[in-house]
C-alpha cells in the first residue's frame, strides 16, 4: 500500500463520513461506492490527495484517507481468530522488534500480527511465518498482500510445521510463537535463534500458559 502520492486504481482507500463512520473501498475504474448517504463514482477519488474531500450524489460530503494499518486490520477479511492491534503492540514492544531484525514467526494465522511484525522490522528487515494449514496461510498471504498492493519481498511464508523446519542455525534474532500447542516447537526455536535473542509467546489460555512454562523449564 502506497503511503504518499495520488490515490491509484486497486488502492484501499478509506471513507469517512460527518459521523466518522468508515467505509473501506479499492477503487476501480468505472465502479461506484454505494450508501444510503448517495452513491461515489470510484473515478472521483482515483488521482486525488489524500485528505481530499469528495461529494455523494446525495450531496454528503467524505474524507478521503489511505487506512492505517490498525483500520485494516479491524477491517480486513478473517479466517483465523486474529490478534488485535492492542496486543501486536505490546508483542512489538516487549519482543523489542527492531529495524532490521530477522524475526521467525509461528502460526501466521489471517496475518495480522504479519503486518505489524513487517511494519517494524522494516525493509531492512525480515519475517518468516510458519503455518501449518494450507487455508490459514491463504487468508495469511491474501490479507498482507493486500495491504501492501502483493507480497513483501523481505517477508516468507512457509506451509509447515515449524518442528520440521531445515533452517540454518541463529537465522533469526526474534520468534514469536501465537499457536496451539507452543511447547512442541520450543526445541526447533532454541535452534533458530540466536544466543541472546528474545522468544515471545501469545497464548490465550491459563492451561497453554502452564504447558508453556512447564516445557520451558524443562
Amino acid at each position: 500500500m502506497s503511503a504518499t502520492g495520488p490515490f491509484s486504481v486497486g488502492e484501499r482507500v478509506q471513507l469517512t463520513d460527518a459521523k466518522g463512520r468508515h467505509y473501506t473501498v479499492t477503487l476501480t475504474p468505472d465502479a461506484e461506492f454505494h450508501t444510503h448517504r448517495g452513491r461515489i463514482a470510484h473515478d472521483t477519488i482515483i488521482g486525488l490527495e489524500q485528505g481530499s474531500v469528495v461529494k455523494s450524489s446525495n450531496g454528503a460530503l467524505f474524507l478521503v484517507l489511505r487506512p492505517l494499518l490498525v483500520d485494516y486490520v479491524m477491517s480486513m477479511p478473517r479466517g483465523p481468530q486474529v490478534i488485535y492491534p492492542k496486543d501486536a503492540a505490546q508483542i512489538v514492544h516487549e519482543g523489542d522488534i527492531f529495524p532490521g531484525a530477522r524475526v521467525l514467526e509461528a502460526g501466521a494465522g489471517s496475518g495480522a500480527l504479519t503486518l505489524s511484525l513487517l511494519r517494524a522490522v522494516g525493509p531492512e528487515g525480515s519475517v518468516v511465518s510458519y503455518e501449518a494449514r494450507a487455508d490459514h496461510a491463504e487468508h495469511a498471504r491474501r490479507n498482507v498482500s493486500t495491504f501492501y498492493g502483493a507480497a513483501p519481498a523481505n517477508w516468507q511464508l512457509i506451509i509447515s510445521d515449524l518442528a520440521e523446519s531445515d533452517l540454518p542455525d541463529g537465522s533469526f534474532d526474534r520468534a514469536v510463537l501465537d499457536m496451539l500447542a507452543p511447547w512442541d516447537v520450543l526445541d526447533a526455536v532454541s535452534r533458530l535463534v540466536v544466543a541472546g535473542g528474545v522468544l515471545l509467546i501469545y497464548v490465550a489460555t491459563v492451561t497453554q500458559l502452564s504447558k508453556v512454562v512447564e516445557a520451558v523449564r524443562a
